[in-house]
């Protein structure tokens, strides 16, 4: 497996995997790659937004994208991870295991203090929830919103 960097020349890519990863967290409300594109580039493009993919005998098979974030609960700088996705049948074969270590590394060359994630439902979604647990997150309490745009 071999990981490596996304850049704005992936966005389409990478678009595409968080579309997938939209659509299963909705429940299956389709989430059409092409609207989220414009944004994924643009992303890409900063210095605070990473994203990581993971290949497999040189096919795409997963994304990790990280944001660098600041608080001063968290001792100043830390990284959130946004998104992850694997291909369904590329699950329980280590990919996210791989990304989520690859986002550790990441974090350490750039001296974040932590790396957090927001999990999704629960119980609907124990296994994500068991699985960032066995990669060593610590549950710290539900994470709430307000759209403001």
């Amino acid at each position: 497996m071999r990981l490596q960097v996304a850049t704005s020349d992936e966005s389409e890519l990478v678009a595409r995997f968080v579309a997938a990863l939209l659509t299963e967290l909705t429940g299956g409300e389709l989430v059409d790659p092409a609207e989220l594109e414009p944004t994924t580039s643009r992303l890409l493009g900063r210095d605070d937004v990473i994203g990581i993919l993971a290949y497999d005998q040189g096919e795409p098979v997963g994304i990790i994208m990280l944001n660098e974030c600041a608080a001063i609960y968290a001792g100043g700088i830390f990284g959130e991870i946004t998104e992850l996705y694997v291909l369904p049948e590329m699950r329980s074969k280590g990919v996210a295991t791989r990304l989520v270590k690859e986002a550790c590394a990441t974090g350490k060359r750039r001296r974040w203090k932590r790396l957090e994630v927001g999990a999704p439902d629960q119980p609907a979604w124990k296994r994500t929830m068991e699985f960032y647990q066995g990669n060593g997150f610590a549950e710290v309490g539900p994470r709430l919103r307000k759209l403001i745009a």
